[in-house]
């Protein structure tokens, strides 16, 4: 079952791949891009984690804002990773390869921060996902997840999207989730209507 629904959810975004930054769409995340950047800390030269990175616009403007910033961007999109490559304003610092947040080919301990922005929604396996971040995070890095928390969403809501529906999570089950998964909350802060940024740390082994 799982595996139907990752396959639509490639296959919903790889449609949409080749027009993604021209809809209405890149204006909203360029907001919410904006407001995140101002409510993230980052160490020096950190080396970050974008899942669900899409056309890549998040990681070009962490390095922007942070010259000593590098990162990897992870899609499970073929056609939405060669839009962020055929994109990508700084090659020597950042990268892009296909795969799935439920198993991440990486090291563990291995980044300082990691993003998820607008797509931890569509995870038919969050708690996967939320073990995996922990894996891949350094002890004391940070998990920045932005995504729609209506107010009315008592979470987990599931929403059908066609044949791939989507999740919404209040603030309570994100904490209740990342509590299982080893990450401590360190605050919410609403960044453009729903959109709710929920800053997590990964906790001591």
């Amino acid at each position: 079952m799982a595996n139907d629904l990752y396959q639509r959810k490639q296959s919903l975004f790889d449609r949409w791949a080749g027009f993604y930054d021209l809809t209405l769409t890149s204006v909203f995340y360029q907001a919410v891009h904006r407001r995140l950047l101002d409510s993230i800390q980052l160490p020096a030269q950190p080396y970050v984690l974008d899942l669900g990175c899409g056309t890549g616009k998040l990681l070009n403007r962490l390095a922007d804002h942070q010259k000593d910033l590098t990162g990897l961007g992870i899609d499970l999109s073929p056609d939405m990773i060669a839009q962020a490559q055929g994109a990508n304003q700084v090659p020597e610092r950042i990268q892009y390869h296909v795969g799935n947040a439920v198993a991440l080919s990486l090291e563990d301990q291995h980044f300082d921060a990691v993003f998820n922005t607008i797509t931890f929604l569509h995870y038919p396996e969050p708690e996967q996902v939320l073990a995996e971040v922990r894996r891949v995070l350094k002890p004391g890095g940070r998990y920045y997840l932005a995504d729609f928390a209506p107010r009315w969403a008592n979470g987990p809501e599931v929403l059908a999207q066609g044949m791939s529906p989507i999740r919404f999570y209040s603030p309570a089950v994100r904490e209740q989730m990342a509590m299982q998964a080893g990450l401590a909350v360190v605050d919410h802060t609403w960044l453009l209507g729903p959109v709710l940024l929920t800053a997590f740390q990964a906790t001591e082994s």
